[in-house]
């Protein structure tokens, strides 16, 4: 598995949940039920300040396998997203 964050655009349903990924002009298709999942994070890593009005900060994460495309073909990979809950932007965290 790699490991590294990258800003990536996500499409999702109404409700929030992921159903395609662009990455570098390629648009992977969700083909899976994705899992998703909260972690606690030690904020002061990634801030100089705790937000204001937050007194603890969790990222939502998303693991889906998607295809490129609409390939029925393409093999699956495994992505690991991280909800920016400030900007409401998305971080690849993972890709397998």
């Amino acid at each position: 598995m790699k490991n590294f964050p990258e800003r990536v655009l996500v499409q999702t349903t109404p409700a929030g949940e992921p159903v395609a990924v662009e990455r570098g002009g390629r648009q992977w298709l969700v083909a899976e039920e994705p899992l998703r999942w909260f972690e606690r994070i030690n904020w002061w890593e990634r801030s100089a300040r705790m937000p204001r009005g937050q007194g603890r900060i969790d990222v939502e994460v998303w693991r889906v396998q998607a295809r490129l495309g609409r390939n029925p073909r393409s093999d699956l990979a495994t992505l690991e997203l991280e909800r920016d809950q400030m900007g409401g932007g998305w971080q690849l965290r993972a890709w397998t």
